[in-house]
């Protein structure tokens, strides 16, 4: 076995001869602009993320290159995160923070999570665990999938559920139906209470028309770990919106993640090499692994 790293301005010339294509950088999209429209190619890529729309050019979707994703690796960290930022909010931990830094001391009241009601977009690993983990708090929970099914709802029940939910958690992947699905209409839905939270894909978002609903006060507060552009420059307004929690794309990011990664595509590997099936299979039309 042969190993050679690539990068942007190399990998075009070592597709051709690769039997395998090892993705590690999730932002870059090398792959999209380097794939070869015909002839030979990888017979296999992993993307050592859960979203894949950076690697789905119209060439490797018509292609019968296998594509798997680190599906299985995030779940339970951005699950955990998402309730950290609840929870967060709830208790105006925001607030106390920057009255610290004044040194102010102002008693306030806070909310309970408990009896609280959350809407989950996306139904894959990620959006379950967060759902679970959710329910476990206490929250009514409410799952929201491509299609609807048992404990499912489906994308036509999303405006009713929206209208009377406290979180709204954005945790889909980015496809052509989700791209800019949380827009100025989908805010104004909303109730005036209620807090957004994305951990999906920055795109599926209107930062426009989010900013607009925190100025404006459609809604409460919101929380974003994902953007259109990575990394938010300095200059972008984001950086200073009432109620809005900015974090760098670190969800899914414990302490060993990039070993979990390591050690899930070796296992992987094992399978490819003995002709096995593999696990994580995208399916590269819908731009995802389906779930059950």
């Amino acid at each position: 076995m042969r190993v050679k790293h690539a990068d942007a301005s190399t990998l075009a010339g070592l597709l051709p001869a690769a039997d395998v294509l090892l993705v590690w950088d999730f932002a870059s999209h090398a792959v999209r602009e380097a794939w070869p429209g015909e002839g030979p190619r990888p017979r296999w890529v992993h993307t050592a993320s859960a979203g894949v729309d950076h690697l789905l050019c119209p060439e490797l979707v018509d292609s019968d290159t296998v594509v798997t994703n680190a599906r299985g690796i995030f779940d339970r960290p951005v699950a955990e995160y998402v309730a950290a930022l609840v929870l967060a909010l709830a208790k105006d931990l925001p607030r106390t923070l920057a009255l610290q830094r004044e040194r102010t001391w102002r008693h306030r009241e806070s909310r309970k999570v408990a009896g609280t009601r959350a809407v989950v977009v996306g139904s894959g690993p990620i959006g379950r665990a967060v759902s679970g983990t959710l329910t476990a708090l206490g929250v009514g929970t409410a799952l929201v999938g491509r299609t609807g099914r048992a404990g499912v709802h489906g994308p036509d029940d999303l405006d009713r559920l929206l209208a009377r939910a406290d979180w709204v958690i954005a945790a889909a992947p980015l496809t052509s139906t989700t791209r800019g699905m949380f827009d100025a209409r989908r805010f104004g839905v909303m109730q005036p209470s209620a807090h957004f939270v994305n951990v999906g894909r920055g795109q599926l978002v209107v930062e426009d028309a989010l900013a607009e609903a925190l100025r404006r006060r459609w809604i409460t507060g919101a929380a974003l770990d994902v953007f259109e552009t990575e990394p938010l420059t300095p200059d972008s307004p984001l950086w200073d919106l009432p109620g809005l929690i900015v974090s760098p794309h670190m969800s899914g990011d414990t302490a060993g993640w990039r070993d979990e990664l390591g050690e899930q595509f070796v296992q992987l590997y094992e399978l490819w090499a003995a002709g096995r099936p593999l696990p994580n299979v995208v399916d590269k039309q819908l731009g995802y692994v389906p779930g059950h």
